[in-house]
């Protein structure tokens, strides 16, 4: 399967790109601690899907000093014992609100109360607007036939001057 469409190489797409990389970098600069950013945006995109943003969420927690053991057992994380119970209440946050189709509440009172006892308005903002935007991300990507495997950490930041 090639990739269909080059966002950046086209003009209008190039300024969106610009644009929601901005976004992300809010998110980055907040108070969200960088391994839950990591580890909710791999699990969003691992739902999706998203071999490119499994491989960049991958390379960049591995980076960043995120074990393997942790990065292995994500996809299962509610039967593992390696996350704290803020980083569970943040990716069944990220489950809930990528799953938005499969549960007519989208995210349960449940999620919403552990997420708020773990983390203050800016963490919650953070974590929030991430699941939106790794959502949106993984759809890009998906439509647009992007290939993980080619991502090196820290590409992300060189392409946006972070």
């Amino acid at each position: 399967m090639d990739t269909r469409f080059n966002l950046f190489e086209n003009e209008l797409a190039a300024r969106f790109a610009k644009r929601f990389a901005g976004a992300a970098l809010v998110i980055h600069d907040s108070p969200l601690p960088k391994s839950t950013q990591e580890l909710v945006s791999l699990r969003a995109s691992q739902i999706n899907g998203c071999g490119h943003c499994v491989d960049m969420h991958v390379k960049e927690a591995a980076a960043a000093g995120e074990s393997a053991v942790r990065l292995h057992l994500v996809a299962t994380w509610r039967e593992s014992t390696v996350f704290t119970e803020a980083e569970r209440a943040a990716l069944a946050l990220a489950e809930e609100g990528t799953r938005l189709a499969d549960a007519s509440e989208g995210v349960s009172d449940e999620t919403w109360a552990r997420v708020r006892k773990h983390y203050d308005d800016d963490r919650t903002a953070a974590l929030v607007t991430l699941v939106a935007l790794i959502n949106a991300a993984n759809r890009l990507a998906v439509i647009t036939h992007q290939k993980g495997g080619s991502y090196e950490a820290g590409m992300f930041a060189a392409a946006v001057g972070s």
